[in-house]
């Protein structure tokens, strides 16, 4: 009933009921409906309330309540520091529907904007979801990268072996990683014994191959008994998904894996080319490598400037001088600053007043600063008809636009198609911006469909992003190869609200190799110079 703005005191009615049952010393089953409605504090209308559930295990009320409330409201109470009242802010005046959807809120700053959510709620927010998430079994690939090479150092020192590899969805670079899995040249019977005195590994299960521990972070751990022998071709069979690893000893049955010390060894063996962990997901790569077409993908070193990124004039950290200054420190050419357009009020969007003062400031810094440069961007609403966020004559003062939805996120994929192709189709729009909306293990995104999509970039000469948050990753990376057959250029921007987060483009880079994406097909990559010529000629008529 507070989640839903209901009558206060009917609310704090019900809890004063409950709490005289709690007090009771006879069970409720026992009493008629009129002695209950005779007890102090609760009357004749809950009596019939308590009745309700007696004999049907329900109460109507509660059912209708539960079934206009989103499944993720009721996940936000498990979360510390979050009471009815709170959330109901979250969901009514935030239009955040659950804890992966408030966690990102969080990281961007928004819940400052808010009466009851200061600095010190919002980092215990975070950390209590944080600790619920990884409860859960599911993580970001950006969360436990780190951890699972530091569980590689640790168990080669343990066994003393170099050799035990870190393989599966990590090696993969997937996005979401269900477990942590690892190849040892040693027998399952040796990994038990030396595994079980520590508090840390929590065994689960023994299968013929593989031994699956629980490690004290949450994370499942697989470990995979080999000998030396066969170390090679288990590393191979466990970095490649089973489409791919099947294709492959289809396609090279007389391999004899036991030549091969490494995995490199095996697509020696074939001739081909090799196949890094990262693109062995389709059996198609298969014959690209046989071709040796498989290009030099891009690198994180290949990122040349910082697109899309957010300043303390909408909901940032940091001053656009601190954000330029620490570009530059990174040897970094550009920044292009993105801040919210006005109908992100729940961002300090600006409007137009405060955008004319924020070009005057970057034309003194850009002076300050040479060379490095600063551009003028906006991260404009792509509002619910598909117009842009602001007239034509405000979106030509910006160097380039990156148009985003941000609102209305429940839309069918007719609804959502019309919208995109419609800010596609402004002659302002530079950038398509997270094109699904999706939330890595919390929100699904919008349909659409890729294909008309990029091919109206194609028609518009439209960039699209590859938003590298790591808990958007959009668009999705199987869609990479499409993009490039229609010449269409991709950017991977780090969608960041603080220098911290500059840092995940690396993770925009890391999914974008598994679409072999090259760093002259990456907008990001383009130097200072190409991309003041290519801003100079993108503007569409």
């Amino acid at each position: 009933m507070d989640i839903h703005d209901e009558n206060s005191f009917k609310a704090k009615t019900y809890s004063v009921v409950a709490y005289k049952i709690s007090q009771l010393t006879v069970e409720l089953q026992t009493l008629s409906e009129e002695s209950i409605s005779k007890i102090n504090g609760i009357g004749e209308a809950i009596a019939q309330k308590i009745v309700e559930i007696l004999s049907t295990g329900k109460m109507k009320m509660l059912e209708d309540l539960i079934l206009k409330t989103p499944e993720g409201i009721f996940e936000m109470l498990k979360i510390k520091g979050l009471g009815p009242k709170k959330i109901s802010l979250i969901w009514k005046e935030m239009g955040i529907e659950n804890i992966g959807e408030l966690l990102y809120a969080c990281n961007e700053n928004r819940l400052l904007l808010y009466k009851g959510f200061g600095k010190k709620t919002k980092e215990n927010v975070i950390e209590s979801i944080e600790f619920y998430l990884r409860q859960q079994g599911s993580f970001l690939f950006a969360q436990v990268e780190q951890l699972a090479t530091d569980l590689e150092k640790l168990l080669q020192k343990m066994f003393s072996s170099e050799k035990i590899k870190l393989t599966g969805d990590v090696a993969r670079h997937t996005e979401t990683v269900d477990m942590l899995e690892y190849v040892i040249p040693f027998s399952e019977k040796i990994i038990i014994k030396k595994l079980e005195p520590l508090d840390e590994f929590e065994f689960l299960e023994n299968q013929q191959e593989y031994i699956l521990y629980k490690y004290n972070d949450g994370i499942k751990v697989k470990l995979h008994p080999t000998d030396q022998i066969h170390f090679a071709k288990k590393v191979f069979e466990t970095s490649g998904s089973a489409d791919f690893v099947a294709a492959f000893t289809s396609d090279f049955p007389r391999i004899n894996f036991k030549k091969a010390n490494n995995d490199t060894d095996i697509f020696k063996e074939a001739a081909i080319q090799y196949i890094p962990a990262f693109l062995r997901e389709n059996k198609s790569v298969i014959s690209i490598a046989a071709t040796n077409k498989i290009p030099e993908v891009i690198q994180p070193d290949d990122i040349k400037g910082i697109i899309h990124c957010h300043s303390n004039w909408s909901d940032g950290i940091n001053t656009i001088e601190q954000l330029a200054r620490a570009c530059i420190k990174s040897g970094k050419e550009y920044l292009v600053i993105s801040d919210h357009s006005k109908a992100a009020n729940y961002a300090n969007g600006l409007n137009e007043e405060q955008i004319q003062a924020q070009h005057q400031l970057i034309d003194e810094l850009n002076k300050k600063l040479r060379p490095f440069k600063i551009f003028k961007s906006v991260e404009s609403d792509i509002l619910s008809d598909g117009s842009l966020d602001y007239s034509d004559s405000v979106l030509s003062t910006f160097d380039l636009v990156i148009a985003s939805v941000h609102s209305n996120l429940k839309m069918n994929e007719e609804k959502a198609m019309v919208r995109l192709m419609k800010a596609i189709e402004n002659p302002f729009t530079t950038i398509l911006g997270h094109m699904t909306g999706r939330l890595l293990l919390s929100r699904k995104g919008y349909s659409v469909n890729y294909k008309k999509i990029i091919d109206a970039c194609a028609m518009n000469n439209v960039v699209i992003e590859i938003n590298a948050h790591p808990r958007r990753l959009d668009m999705r990376w199987q869609w990479i190869e499409y993009v490039l057959s229609k010449d269409v250029l991709l950017s991977i921007d780090p969608d960041a609200h603080s220098i911290a987060e500059f840092q995940n483009t690396r993770y925009g880079v890391l999914v974008a190799q598994k679409g072999m994406l090259t760093a002259k097909n990456n907008l990001s990559s383009f130097s200072l110079e190409k991309f003041e010529n290519y801003l100079a000629t993108c503007r569409k008529s």
